[in-house]
């Protein structure tokens, strides 16, 4: 399916087009789910979430200028809305094992069996240096590598600078290289 205009299914969604917010929803609902799934680590909150953000961003579409991305608002919507539901649940620890659940969606095509444990190995050394990030380093690695979201796309959605996304990322990078070449010497 390709993706529709996201302007033009704008105008059409304001002027209370229904197949048009359907085609808007059904563009951009699964990187939502798997954002808010990869923040809050449980499918139930992730729907929720999900839900949430286009109730919020269909209230709000007269409001989204065009300076940034839609996907990025929408993401910024996201990204508010799971913080918050963390919050209010006192669950911040949850965050590191969804980056694997993430993961493993991703991943699930491995055809020989042998290449599957190496990979395996890797993939399991990478999650856990990962999982060591805080949590400002892990959600920027998760919105660039997971979610190809471009530098200023990841400052939209965060509210910080360009430069503050460009350093938590060397950083994060930096960490992971140091835990990666200390796995690989022992």
């Amino acid at each position: 399916m390709n993706a529709a205009d996201p302007s033009q299914l704008i105008s059409q969604c304001i002027a209370g087009d229904e197949h048009a917010i359907e085609t808007l929803i059904r563009q951009f609902e699964t990187g939502v789910y798997r954002l808010a799934l990869s923040i809050t680590d449980d499918e139930a909150d992730a729907y929720e979430i999900t839900q949430e953000t286009f109730i919020t961003a269909l209230r709000s579409l007269r409001d989204y200028q065009e300076k940034s991305s839609f996907k990025a608002w929408l993401y910024t919507i996201a990204v508010n809305l799971s913080r918050g539901h963390l919050r209010k649940r006192k669950i911040l620890g949850r965050l590191r094992a969804a980056l694997t659940s993430i993961f493993r969606i991703e991943t699930q095509r491995l055809p020989d069996p042998e290449d599957e444990a190496i990979q395996s190995e890797e993939e399991e050394a990478v999650w856990n240096s990962l999982n060591q990030l805080d949590e400002r380093h892990r959600i920027v690695m998760v919105l660039r590598y997971f979610h190809e979201l471009s530098v200023v796309e990841i400052a939209e959605v965060l509210s910080i600078s360009e430069g503050t996304v460009h350093s938590r990322l060397h950083n994060a990078r930096e960490k992971l290289r140091s835990a990666l070449a200390s796995l690989n010497r022992d």
